[in-house]
């Protein structure tokens, strides 16, 4: 599954072109490439709740009694993610960034604090997208550690998920994780809008996979992508989906350093 690509004179998709996401040609091996580790289910969370004295407030919803679903985007900010914000606003519909540190969040920091000031969950990407099972522990703390380092500094507040690229992890990336007291957190349902521009093809996609407790995985850096995100988010609310957040989804459970969500 090659990456696309395409010339344009437009910065962002300048730069996929000149490869840095050819790794997200294998995104949708993702769900496997979690080696040995168990995933932990949004309800498998909420149930432990019950017994943990340190539950959390819900968000916008009780996902216990609704049928709740999560919108979140990868390796962000970018080109898009000024008119996604706005669309979301529009929709009242809060998400979740997973955000890259080179050339993201260095380039669009007044985004990240956007992002974070209307009340959607910044989380890391880690800072170049190497695929942190290929390489050694103290490169895997430093992918991780310095979009945290930004992240922190734009917004006041250290995130406490991240998502590994293409979803590939093993023992050592988990136990770095917890040492850092970062979550992991994958997804079930994938447009793979890395492989087309057509936004309505994107949105079939998404609904065709689409389930209570789902976690959605877009990427606001691809030009068919924001254009498809109204009709995902009115066709879903039409079957009765609440928009959450990953910390959202799990409350009254919280994300915990030593789980892996899906």
């Amino acid at each position: 599954m090659p990456s696309r690509t395409k010339k344009t004179k437009k910065t962002g998709t300048a730069f996929r072109a000149a490869g840095m996401f050819a790794a997200l040609t294998a995104v949708t091996l993702a769900l496997g490439g979690c080696g040995r580790l168990d995933t932990t289910a949004p309800s498998t969370a909420r149930a432990k709740a019950a017994t943990d004295t340190r539950a959390v407030a819900f968000g916008t919803a009780d996902c216990r009694e609704v049928k709740c679903i999560a919108l979140t985007f990868d390796a962000g900010p970018s080109e898009h993610s000024a008119r996604l914000l706005d669309i979301l606003k529009e929709k009242q519909v809060p998400a979740t960034f997973f955000l890259l540190g080179r050339r993201h969040i260095e380039k669009y920091p007044e985004l990240v604090r956007r992002m974070a000031d209307e009340g959607h969950e910044v989380a890391s990407h880690t800072w170049t997208h190497r695929i942190l099972t290929r390489i050694p522990p103290d490169e895997i703390r430093e992918e991780l550690e310095r979009p945290n380092d930004a992240i922190a500094r734009l917004t006041g507040r250290r995130p406490t998920l991240m998502r590994p690229p293409q979803g590939r992890t093993d023992d050592t990336v988990h136990d770095i994780c917890r040492e850092l007291g970062l979550s992991e957190v994958l997804w079930t349902v994938t447009a793979k809008d890395y492989q087309t521009t057509d936004s309505g093809l994107i949105t079939r996609r998404v609904l065709k996979q689409a389930s209570r407790d789902g976690i959605i995985l877009l990427h606001d850096l691809y030009d068919g992508t924001v254009p498809a995100v109204p009709g995902i988010i009115d066709a879903l609310k039409e079957r009765g989906y609440v928009f959450v957040t990953v910390p959202q989804l799990l409350a009254p459970g919280r994300a915990e350093p030593d789980e892996v969500y899906r």
